[in-house]
């Protein structure tokens, strides 16, 4: 039973099996770019905050809820267990979904792969088709959330998902995560204030169109 909730709190993470035993902290993964480099679509100020205040906060309270969980399991507290789920899927989502949003963006302009855009044309009947449908569900969301393109292996199709709060994609809807738009406020309120339209229309800009087909080709 011990061995069921601890893989269900922490199904997403590569290094669960060692919880109990000695493993290394998770750490706040480095710009794959000068936090200036998105500029003028995302300004210096908001990357500084974005990632070294917001995605090192979920980096440090994930280690710590970590630590907690291996001190229940070892205490065999059930009851604590469970309580400490959602600090976890809080937090390592937070960081799973930041981890894979640097990449999703970047200074030089790329297009999508021949595979990526024959699946866009596919599921979505055109570029600028899924651009609008990516926007909808982003402006849709209410509060703080992304919004996300996802591959269904069971389908082998590309869906749009929005998922609350940080939410990871993979773990709450089977969809492997290709391309993520945060809007949290802590992403774009400092220069694009309550206009998140203008933020969504903007960051195709800065896509990183070579991770995402690579995602898309990793996951098939």
């Amino acid at each position: 039973m011990m061995l069921a909730i601890r893989g269900a709190l922490f199904g997403t993470f590569r290094n669960v099996p060692a919880v109990l035993g000695v493993r290394s902290k998770h750490t706040l993964p480095d710009l794959p770019y000068d936090v200036a480099a998105l500029e003028p679509v995302i300004c210096r100020e908001i990357m500084e905050v974005h990632h070294q205040k917001h995605h090192n906060a979920y980096v440090t309270n994930l280690n710590a809820a970590e630590e907690q969980l291996k001190d229940a399991v070892a205490k065999n507290d059930v009851s604590k267990i469970i309580q400490l789920g959602g600090a976890i899927k809080f937090n390592g989502g937070g960081h799973i979904n930041h981890s894979i949003f640097w990449h999703n963006l970047s200074p030089d302009s790329s297009k999508p792969s021949a595979e990526l855009a024959e699946a866009i044309e596919r599921d979505f009947h055109g570029l600028e088709n899924f651009k609008k449908e990516m926007k909808a569900a982003a402006v849709a969301v209410q509060g703080s959330g992304w919004a996300w393109l996802g591959y269904n292996k069971k389908t082998k199709a590309l869906q749009v998902a929005a998922c609350p709060n940080q939410d990871p994609l993979e773990a709450t809807t089977g969809l492997v995560p290709l391309f993520g738009i945060d809007v949290w406020e802590h992403a774009y309120y400092l220069q694009y204030k309550n206009l998140r339209p203008n933020y969504v229309d903007a960051i195709w800009d800065v896509a990183n169109w070579k991770d995402i087909s690579e995602r898309l080709a990793k996951a098939k």
